[in-house]
């Protein structure tokens, strides 16, 4: 029996195995440990606990410095954790050798879209040649079988490979651009893509395209996309939940609507507070969430990491939140979790 495009594959979203799980991550930075000296480290990201599965779209958002891109890195195996697990289809990406790593990169089975095409295709070669590039390190067989599958690519992302495929980056539109690198993502069909800011230097109506293709491939290829953005109006859309990263943190977590609708951290408040093309019910401005002028100084190497930014912050917060249930939310892999001691009042304590 054929499955139409759009039909979900299988089993309910819902009730379908996780493809990738991501538990307890924690990476730093900074110069290496010597015998002779032990350099500083920079913790980007710390206790992260998130799980992805197929044909959703899970967005990131956070400011810059936040880790989101970080965390993407790690779970395509471009960045070592400090601790925690990374598991892709059932398999501990952590505990593999390098030469393991290096066979699972170029099974073509987790893709990565960069943020800037311009720096990530190369100038030299067509745009039929870039698509097909990752066709090579999975083993497809001959060149003309390399760019039959790089046209159909193509396709898949609405472009023509007969007029476009002869053509140089430089020669396409900022729109083509991204959508070829698109393209060149999905070309070795794989089970899991990783966007980063796929929209961000796109004007209004290829910033829709673009996010429309990535909602319709998701549905059509069975596939599973974490998409990173600073921008909440560009994931309204398209995903299925959000997670919320503040100086490598996840300090919230659920379905992408209730996320928006009403967050339960005061910092994802601030975020739908100051995003004004994000439909509220319940409208707060900026002004209310942000700390009061003037305010005693928040010790901001101790407990919560938002505290020095809070106008909720109290004893408390001197203590790091761990993210919990949500009162009242669905318990399993679609709950809305928050790290917030205050997530019971601060709502309150605006009136």
């Amino acid at each position: 029996m054929t499955t139409a495009p759009g039909q979900d594959l299988a089993r309910p979203r819902e009730a379908r195995t996780a493809l990738l799980e991501i538990s307890g991550l924690s990476v730093s930075y900074g110069r290496r440990v010597t015998a002779l000296r032990r350099a500083g480290r920079t913790r980007v990201l710390s206790g992260i606990d998130l799980t992805v599965r197929p044909g959703e779209i899970l967005g990131i958002i956070g400011e810059t410095g936040s880790g989101k891109t970080t965390l993407a890195r790690a779970a395509v195996g471009l960045v070592r954790p400090d601790a925690g697990g990374i598991g892709f289809e059932g398999r501990d990406l952590t505990g593999l050798r390098r030469r393991e790593l290096r066979e699972f990169r170029r099974s073509g089975r987790v893709q990565f879209m960069f943020q800037d095409p311009l720096r990530s295709q190369d100038p030299e070669l067509t745009v039929r040649q870039i698509v097909a590039e990752p066709l090579a390190a999975v083993g497809a067989s001959t060149r003309r079988e390399r760019a039959a599958r790089a046209d159909e690519a193509l396709a898949l992302v609405g472009l023509d490979a007969g007029a476009l495929g002869p053509r140089t980056p430089g020669q396409l539109s900022g729109g083509q651009r991204q959508r070829v690198s698109l393209a060149r993502a999905i070309v070795t069909r794989p089970r899991l893509l990783l966007s980063d800011e796929p929209v961000s230097a796109l004007d209004a109506s290829n910033r829709n395209l673009v996010l429309g293709l990535l909602d319709r491939l998701r549905r059509e290829l069975d596939l599973a996309v974490v998409v990173i953005s600073h921008d909440l109006s560009s994931l309204a859309g398209i995903a299925d939940r959000v997670a919320v990263l503040y100086r490598g943190r996840l300090v919230e977590h659920g379905p992408i609507g209730e996320v928006l609708e009403r967050p339960r951290h005061p910092y994802t408040a601030l975020l739908t507070a100051s995003a004004p093309s994000v439909r509220r019910k319940h409208r707060l401005l900026p002004a209310q969430l942000r700390a009061e002028p003037g305010r005693e100084p928040w010790p901001d190497s101790q407990g919560c990491v938002f505290a020095p930014r809070c106008r909720f912050a109290e004893a408390p917060c001197r203590e790091e939140p761990r993210p919990a249930p949500v009162s009242n939310a669905p318990s399993g892999p679609d709950s809305h979790s928050v790290a917030c001691h205050s997530v019971a009042t601060w709502r309150e304590r605006l009136s």
